[in-house]
């Protein structure tokens, strides 16, 4: 079991709250892009507000803990654990509902090397819980654009959750792209007949299902603004601030910790 202070001192250790390994400069970069409605940082959502850059880093610091200062332009960027906690307690609170519902759920994550270790023993626990877990459109191809032009994906699932493959070599890719949640969401509810009363994310998974008014909850780094937007705006449940590009076996004791906040854990 893993407590408030220990989870807590693992935060900052790990680097995943505290001072963190985003840079000051690209998470204001990606305010600027956010603010010029630029799909790769928007995620799938089209937010209500204007939100310009001044607002996301008001929005920011008071949702991740960074820095509130204009003038502070580069340098590490900075993640409250305290803000961190207060989130991971809420996103537990809500598996817990969804697990006494048996509601079926949706997970997906746009980082797989990364995050997916945290996902899946959610996954599993809901699972066990009587949750319907949803895998559509399993093997389904996506055009998508990238750093290197429009290339094909496939989606795929992984110990539950959805993944985005690149079409040539089958490995995980990393994306803030709404269009696999789209896809799947589109897919239940042709093919299925269920759609997920949660999806449980973060970057384009989380953002595209609030767009389309599925409830979401997503974890979301300093450099992150739409999944932050998306809370503000009621389009996501809970955003938990974290640093998102840690090794994978770093987020394992936060799992562990919701877990146990939702009742879930064996």
């Amino acid at each position: 079991m893993v407590s408030v202070g220990a989870l807590r001192a693992h935060l900052v250790a790990a680097g995943l709250a505290g001072s963190v390994a985003a840079r000051r400069e690209t998470s204001l970069a990606h305010y600027g892009l956010f603010a010029a409605r630029d799909p790769r940082q928007t995620c799938g959502l089209d937010p209500a507000g204007e939100w310009g850059a001044t607002d996301l880093l008001r929005l920011m610091a008071d949702r991740c803990g960074v820095s509130p200062d204009p003038a502070c332009t580069t340098g590490p960027d900075t993640i409250d654990p305290d803000r961190t906690l207060a989130a991971l307690d809420a996103f537990a609170q809500r598996l817990a509902r969804a697990a006494h519902d048996r509601a079926p759920v949706l997970l997906g994550t746009g980082h797989p090397h990364r995050l997916l270790g945290f996902y899946a023993p959610l996954a599993a626990a809901l699972s066990s819980a009587g949750c319907q877990v949803l895998t559509p459109h399993y093997g389904h191809c996506m055009r998508m654009r990238t750093q290197f032009g429009v290339r094909a994906h496939r989606l795929a699932y992984v110990g539950g959750v959805a993944v985005v493959r690149g079409e040539g070599d089958g490995k995980g890719v990393h994306t803030h792209s709404a269009l696999p949640v789209r896809a799947a969401l589109a897919a239940a509810a042709e093919h299925c007949g269920t759609l997920p009363k949660l999806v449980v994310g973060d970057h384009g998974f989380a953002c595209g299902a609030g767009q389309l008014g599925i409830e979401a909850i997503a974890l979301g780094g300093c450099g992150d603004p739409a999944v932050f937007v998306a809370e503000a705006e009621g389009m996501v449940s809970v955003a938990v601030p974290v640093q998102d590009t840690a090794q994978p076996g770093r987020y394992d004791p936060l799992a562990a910790y919701v877990l146990k906040g939702a009742w879930l854990a064996q």
